[in-house]
C-alpha cells in the first residue's frame, strides 16, 4: 500500500502520446517514422517489442489518420451529393510492416496500410429510395421565436437524409444526440399553451412529434412513444411524442422489405417531414389526422425550467 503513491506518480509521468511522425511517400501513401526506443523494452541488453506500447502506438496512429465515411445525401435543391469513402489503419497489416522493420537496421519508416470504410448510404441506394412517398406530416410554429427556431433546425438537420434499413430501429435520442450549448442548442424560454420547454434544446419535441406522425402514416412499427403530461398545440391531442436526453425517447422499426428515407426541413413557420422508399416497398399506410395550421400562442416566462420536460 505504501508504494501506491509512487506507482501513481509513475503512471502520471508516462507520455500521453507515443512519438511518431506522419508523412507521405513518393506514391502518396502514408508512412510513420517511429523511434524504436519508444516501443522497445530490454532484456539482457536485447531489444524486444513492448506489446502494450505498440498497441498504444497503433491506436494513436489510427486516430491520426482516421477518415470518417460520408453518406450520400440529397441537397436542398434536390440533387444527390455523392458519398465519400473513409479509411482507418489496417492493424494486422501494420503490425506485419512494423515487425519487418523493428529488427532491421536503419531508421523505421513504416508504411501505413489502410482499411477502406464504405458509407452506409451510396448514391445508387439513395436514388432508389426517394421515389415513392409513404408518409408525410407538417406542423406549424411561431417563427418569431428565434431560439426555438434554432433548436428546430438543428434537430431536423440531424434526422434529414437518415436512412433506416430493413429490420433496423431508429432512435430519436441516439440520432439527434445530446442537446447542449456547445452543439448550438439554445434555451427556449417559453410555455406554449401548456407545453413547458426543456430549457436547453427546448422545442425539439415538435420535431419528434412531427416525425412520429409521419412514421405512423407510413405504417412503420412504433416501438417507444410517450405523450406530454399536457396537450401541445402543434399536433392533435394524443398525437405527440415527448423526448428528453437521458429520459423519454421516440423510436420505430422498419419492418418493410426496403430501406426508408427520412427528409426533414424547417421552413418559415412550419416543419415538414416526409418518408419515402423504393417502388418495391410493400407498405400499409395508416390514417393519421393532420395538424392545425394555426400558429401557437406563446407566453413568456422568467422561471427556470428544468431539463426534464418537452
Amino acid at each position: 500500500m505504501r508504494y501506491e503513491w509512487l506507482l501513481g506518480l509513475l503512471l502520471i509521468a508516462q507520455p500521453k502520446e507515443l512519438p511518431f511522425q506522419l508523412s507521405d511517400n513518393p506514391n502518396g501513401e502514408k508512412t510513420a517514422q517511429i523511434k524504436r526506443e519508444s516501443v522497445a523494452t530490454h532484456l539482457l541488453d536485447i531489444p524486444l517489442v513492448d506489446t502494450q506500447k505498440l498497441n498504444r502506438l497503433a491506436e494513436q496512429i489510427d486516430k491520426s489518420i482516421y477518415r470518417k465515411p460520408i453518406n450520400a445525401t440529397i441537397s436542398d435543391s434536390g440533387g444527390i451529393v455523392k458519398e465519400s469513402a473513409g479509411a482507418r489503419l489496417n492493424r494486422r497489416a501494420f503490425l506485419n510492416e512494423f515487425y519487418g522493420q523493428f529488427y532491421a537496421e536503419g531508421p523505421m519508416n513504416v508504411a501505413l496500410p489502410l482499411q477502406t470504410l464504405y458509407p452506409k448510404v451510396d448514391s445508387e441506394l439513395l436514388a432508389s429510395i426517394r421515389v415513392r412517398p409513404i408518409g408525410y406530416y407538417v406542423t406549424y410554429f411561431n417563427s418569431r421565436n428565434s431560439h426555438r427556431v434554432t433548436n428546430l433546425k438543428l434537430a431536423t438537420q440531424a434526422i434529414n437524409n437518415y436512412v433506416v434499413q430493413p429490420n433496423e430501429t431508429f432512435s430519436f435520442n441516439r440520432v439527434v444526440g445530446v442537446r447542449t450549448p456547445s452543439r448550438g442548442y439554445m434555451s427556449a424560454k417559453v410555455i406554449v399553451r401548456g407545453e413547458f420547454s426543456e430549457g436547453i434544446g427546448g422545442g425539439i419535441c415538435q420535431i419528434s412529434s412531427t416525425l412520429f406522425n409521419a412514421a405512423d402514416r407510413a405504417g412503420l412499427t412504433i416501438l417507444e412513444r410517450y405523450s406530454h403530461s399536457r396537450s401541445v398545440p402543434y399536433v392533435p391531442h394524443g398525437r405527440d411524442a415527448t423526448v428528453n436526453w437521458g429520459g423519454p425517447d421516440f423510436s420505430f422499426r422498419n419492418d418493410y422489405n426496403q430501406p426508408v428515407l427520412i427528409r426533414a426541413h424547417v421552413l418559415s413557420g412550419s416543419v415538414h417531414i416526409s418518408i419515402s422508399s423504393s417502388e418495391g416497398v410493400n407498405f400499409k399506410a395508416r390514417h393519421v389526422p393532420g395538424a392545425t395550421e394555426a400558429i401557437p400562442e406563446e407566453i413568456e416566462t422568467n422561471s427556470n425550467v428544468k431539463n426534464t420536460l418537452p
